[in-house]
């Protein structure tokens, strides 16, 4: 799995991986199978529509101050 961000904290979590850093846009790489990883989902796990449990991309975000790229962001 890969997130697209802005700006992360100097320290990831093991689970993610910078694979390119481009003209500001920061390509991250999420090892989903990670066990760390897999605690953080569960805590952060809630209900997101009726019925649907998951974890919003900007929660796991905010947890770790990543800034992600806002696609709806107009230039």
């Amino acid at each position: 799995m890969k997130l697209y961000a802005t700006s992360i904290p100097p320290d990831l979590p093991t689970w993610a991986t910078v694979i390119s850093n481009d003209a500001g846009l920061i390509e991250v790489e999420i090892n989903d199978e990670d066990p760390g990883f897999h605690s953080m989902i569960e805590e952060l796990s809630n209900e997101i529509q009726p019925g649907i449990i998951g974890v919003k991309a900007s929660d796991l975000c905010t947890r770790h101050c990543i800034e992600m790229v806002d696609i709806n962001e107009e230039n």
